[in-house]
């Protein structure tokens, strides 16, 4: 039977506007990383920042590749433009694996194996089947399905890999609109890329001072960041095979390092949250969404 041992640890896309050398050197680190198994790159949430990093592209997968990684490339989450349009038919001509975040994206990968990213809604195991006959050899879930739909799905289509997001603030919705850029004073096409401001996001509280969400550029995403440490044999029993970690503006390889720790039995999952607190205390922790509860709150182990 399935252990936490067996869980693979993969990296997901950088999902903020970092500056190209620091997202190359960001995916060098993990390169050097033991615990990452897989990795998935490439600009997800808004076409306008792909050239920041669309340079340093191809030295990034050589040095992950030699490392010995499983490297994917991820399609936007939202194709709206003539120039989206071709990136992602672009996405079924390279060697490279793909990872589909829109449905435009499954269209010109089907009947080529490829990865189903987060964004693609996967509600049940009928999907999952159709997706996996049409090419997907993996799917990461959507953040917000609790255990028994995780594991209802799993088993409806049982004969291919699931992942789930482990660590890091959720993607929640994506816009054609600027909400980054408006906050800022600025508008989406003049945007002057202020979301590269907060290299972890800019948090956003109610108008009566509470804390609420965080935006990042066209993208909204959860205040807290989703932990699951303390329910890694919960997933091995669900059937998920892959740990996702999105990547927040700390260090990541030690994130990785610690949920092998946990995932292989060498610290306990309190203490493994204590010392992910130490590398990342930017926001608050959470797992409600697993467990069937509101996604913003902590369910103990």
């Amino acid at each position: 039977m399935p252990t936490p041992s067996s869980l693979k640890i993969t990296m997901g896309p950088v999902p903020y506007l970092w500056s190209g050398e620091k997202w190359r050197d960001f995916y060098y680190r993990i390169a050097e990383s033991g615990h990452v198994d897989a990795v998935t790159l490439g600009e997800v949430v808004c076409s306008k920042r792909d050239h920041f990093t669309r340079p340093f592209l191809p030295q990034v997968i050589e040095r992950l590749t030699t490392a010995g990684k499983s490297v994917a490339v991820a399609s936007l989450a939202l194709v709206t433009l003539e120039r989206e349009v071709a990136q992602t038919r672009r996405l079924a001509e390279k060697a490279e694996l793909a990872e589909a975040n829109d449905l435009s994206a499954l269209r010109v990968l089907s009947g080529k194996p490829h990865l189903v990213g987060p964004f693609v809604n996967v509600y049940n195991g009928a999907t999952a089947r159709l997706l996996a006959k049409r090419g997907a050899i993996r799917i990461c879930l959507g953040p917000e399905l609790p255990a028994p739909s995780i594991a209802s799905i799993i088993s409806g289509a049982p004969r291919i890999e699931y992942e789930i997001i482990a660590f890091g603030r959720l993607p929640l919705a994506i816009s054609a609109r600027c909400a980054h850029a408006r906050a800022k004073g600025n508008t989406k096409d003049n945007c002057q890329f202020v979301c590269g401001d907060e290299p972890d996001g800019l948090d956003v509280d109610t108008l009566d001072g509470q804390p609420f969400l965080t935006v990042n550029g066209v993208q909204t995403m959860s205040r807290h960041c989703q932990v699951l440490l303390g329910d890694l044999p919960t997933l091995v029993e669900l059937g998920v095979t892959h740990l996702r970690l999105s990547p927040q503006d700390c260090d990541m390889a030690a994130v990785a390092e610690i949920f092998a720790e946990v995932r292989d039995g060498r610290v306990g999952p309190e203490e493994g949250i204590a010392k992910l607190k130490i590398v990342y205390s930017a926001a608050p922790y959470s797992n409600g969404f697993l467990h069937g509860a509101p996604g913003m709150n902590w369910v103990a182990a």
